[in-house]
């Protein structure tokens, strides 16, 4: 049904962990937001630029109900990262501690130690499963300021437990930053009901809007607090004012923008951004535990990832064990998109991935169904 929608290749695709395909409407979209206020007047486009960044921000409000100025465009994660925990001085001074999992992102990982070269990370081994409170319980120690939450881990296919774990992280006064990117768009979050410190994220992936087009979501209780380093002249309170004596910082999300900003990717997110906020993010979830429990309900043990709603990602985990590389050669031959990782094939149903692609995907994987 919703195929029409988008720019399907040949192939079954389900590689939407990674990126997400583009609606057929994007190029109209982006020539009409991006050149056509740049090619079709003699005025600079600045005004009409600006405009589409701010419906970026807009959108994501709509998708995360939540308001637009607590939402700043970002290049990526791990520059939003950096800027952000180096904003706050109870992260910046000496023996800081930050808990996350072995199973983050790597950049995550990469961008903390760099950024806070003083902090103590703190990590939960990665065969621990971290889509059971049970597992964050004995970590969360009384020492900790910063809880860093993957939403979803792209590699085991786990959802982690936010709306259990996020009171237990406020309730210890540690802050906590969720990192959205693999979930955005699949797993309805409410950032009003959950209310984390702060939250990280992507639109390339599952909301299929291109590279480029990260975001920052700070808390209003936590603005004050935050003093960005890396500034530039579209941090400030008025980046029109041109006073090079006087820097004030925005007050909104906005005093983590920087200097010049991108415009491109943003023309391009925003419009795919809408389309998922008019859908919802329930719609598509629900669709994608339709696709994967046909997916469970065959393949038994040779699943990897959690088999419960509540514990799993968007993404299923495939391991064959000794068959690994017959059962990949069987799907490369079926003309079916996904990618492998250590854990397993990862295989990820979106809401425009029908039925004729779900036959053919079982039809391939059926000799090795348990």
């Amino acid at each position: 049904m919703y195929q029409k929608d988008f720019v399907m290749p040949k192939a079954v695709y389900l590689l939407n962990h990674s990126v997400g395909r583009p609606l057929q409407s994007l190029r109209q979209a982006f020539d009409e937001h991006f050149f056509l206020p740049w090619q079709g007047s003699g005025r600079e486009p600045w005004a009409d630029w600006l405009a589409v960044v701010e419906d970026f921000r807009i959108q994501l409000a709509r998708l995360f109900n939540s308001d637009a100025k607590l939402f700043c465009p970002q290049v990526n994660l791990s520059s939003g990262l950096t800027k952000l925990v180096q904003s706050l001085p109870r992260l910046t001074r000496p023996g800081a501690v930050i808990l996350m999992s072995e199973n983050d992102f790597p950049s995550m990982g990469f961008a903390l130690r760099q950024a806070l070269p003083e902090a103590e990370l703190r990590f939960i081994p990665a065969d621990q499963d971290v889509s059971l409170l049970e597992t964050w319980r004995p970590h969360l120690s009384a020492d900790i300021d910063l809880v860093f939450i993957s939403h979803a881990y792209s590699n085991t296919g786990q959802q982690a437990p936010l709306a259990e774990l996020l009171p237990q992280v406020r309730a210890l006064g540690a802050l906590s930053l969720v990192d959205v990117a693999q979930s955005a768009g699949v797993l309805p979050l409410d950032l009003s009901a959950l209310a984390p410190d702060f939250l990280l994220g992507s639109s390339v992936k599952w909301l299929c809007g291109g590279p480029g087009a990260a975001y920052l979501w700070v808390n209003g209780e936590q603005l004050a607090a935050c003093q960005p380093r890396d500034v530039g002249w579209f941090s400030h309170e008025n980046p029109f004012e041109f006073d090079i004596h006087d820097f004030r910082y925005h007050d909104s999300a906005l005093k983590f923008w920087g200097g010049t900003p991108s415009v491109a990717p943003y023309a391009m997110a925003a419009h795919s951004i809408s389309y998922f906020a008019d859908l919802g993010s329930d719609k598509v979830r629900q669709h994608n535990l339709m696709q994967l429990e046909r997916i469970w309900d065959l393949l038994g043990e040779a699943v990897r990832s959690p088999r419960v709603a509540s514990r799993c990602s968007g993404t299923a985990i495939l391991h064959f064990g000794e068959r690994q590389s017959q059962v990949l050669e069987a799907l490369t031959q079926a003309n079916i998109s996904l990618d492998v990782r250590q854990q397993g094939m990862r295989i990820s149903p979106h809401i425009y991935n029908g039925e004729q692609d779900m036959q053919t995907l079982l039809e391939a994987l059926s000799p090795f169904s348990v």
